[in-house]
């Protein structure tokens, strides 16, 4: 008899210690928002021109911060940051999808793909630049535009929005290569004017649309990014109702804050964050009409060194200006924010690597190893 309580109460303890555990979250969907170039100082400088007006990122239902650093390097570039944001492994800069050794990694993309979701790449460079590249292709060199865009080919991407048209027709002509009539053989809608999105809603999309980059705000780029985030998002929706997908894993990437800061332009900063900023408004509001959708805003690294100093030490005054000023026109080693919203937003806090941001993102989709 005491062998049976004995028994009875150690399964009591069991079903005890099970009904403490914390019930995964149901994510569906993940769109994965990447301001390259982008910390918190860009996110300041907004807050503080917007007049501390609310903003998409003060709707965060959880915050963390990353450590950008790579493999080979305190401060890193934007193919190591990419990798790790990707895939979940640290890399050497310049490297695109693999190890240090030359190990191929695949990223959330690429397994979701794998494990029945559907996928979706916007950015506002050209689309086998780093950030995106990090995303689908394992070369060694960032610059090996030839395997980066063989990749793209041989992935199952549905949707992908930004430049880059002459990597796909005529850059490959001495291989005898068109890119845009062999995704077209593969049944893509290729589309080269942005007001093409307009009459699209389903199926296999790639738009390209400038020849390299797409043009700066300052440069007259109207509301591209939020727009085709809108499009996106409606494509990849349909598509996973109509092909009855898991869901779908998208990257969003305002591409420009980077170059921007490199170019220690603070009117170019301001208006590229703030162009992200919709597109991140865009997002969480499909979050909150979609459940099941995780919202994850981050940078990739640090550009610039911008700093908001005041411009008078004397305190005691009611208001003593501030100014803005950049340290560099390279990257910075500083952590990041990362901002989350949606389904899961409360499963991610605290300090932590790059690499592991992207884990905890890929086991809620079920699909880290």
């Amino acid at each position: 008899m005491k062998r049976i309580f004995l028994l009875l109460a150690l399964v009591s303890v069991v079903c005890h210690a099970d009904a403490k555990k914390p019930k995964q979250p149901k994510v569906n969907n993940i769109i994965y928002m990447i301001g390259d170039g982008m910390g918190l100082a860009q996110i300041s400088l907004l807050q503080i021109e917007n007049k501390y007006q609310p903003t998409a990122f003060d709707r965060a239902q959880s915050i963390a911060l990353q450590k950008t650093y790579s493999a080979n390097n305190r401060v890193t570039d934007s193919a190591a940051s990419g990798t790790a944001l990707a895939t979940g492994y640290k890399t050497n800069n310049s490297t695109l999808g693999q190890t240090p050794d030359g190990t191929p990694v695949e990223s959330i993309i690429a397994k979701g793909e794998k494990a029945g979701y559907a996928s979706g790449i916007v950015v506002t460079c050209y689309v086998n630049h780093a950030t995106p590249a990090a995303f689908y292709a394992h070369v060694k060199s960032r610059g090996d535009n030839d395997n980066i865009v063989a990749d793209f080919m041989k992935s199952d991407i549905d949707v992908l929005f930004g430049g880059g048209k002459k990597y796909f027709d005529g850059y490959f002509k001495k291989q005898n290569k068109n890119y845009v009539d062999e995704l077209k053989a593969k049944g893509y809608n290729v589309l080269l004017e942005q007001d093409q999105m307009a009459g699209v809603s389903e199926g296999n999309v790639v738009g390209l649309f400038a020849d390299g980059d797409l043009p700066t705000k300052r440069q007259g780029r109207q509301e591209y990014l939020a727009e085709a985030t809108a499009k996106a998002l409606e494509i990849l929706t349909n598509n996973v109702k109509q092909q009855k997908k898991k869901g779908f894993v998208m990257m969003v990437e305002g591409s420009k804050i980077d170059g921007e800061g490199h170019g220690n332009n603070i009117e170019g900063v301001l208006a590229e964050t703030r162009d992200f900023e919709k597109a991140v408004a865009v997002a969480m509001d499909y979050a909150d009409a979609h459940p099941g959708t995780l919202v994850v805003v981050t940078g990739d690294h640090e550009t610039g060194g911008l700093s908001i100093p005041s411009n008078k030490t004397d305190f005691t005054l009611p208001e003593s200006g501030i100014s803005y000023g950049f340290s560099t026109t390279g990257h910075t080693g500083i952590m990041l924010p990362v901002y989350l919203y949606g389904t899961g937003a409360e499963s991610i806090s605290g300090i932590m690597e790059n690499t592991e941001l992207s884990q905890a993102l890929q086991r809620l989709i079920g699909v880290w190893e």
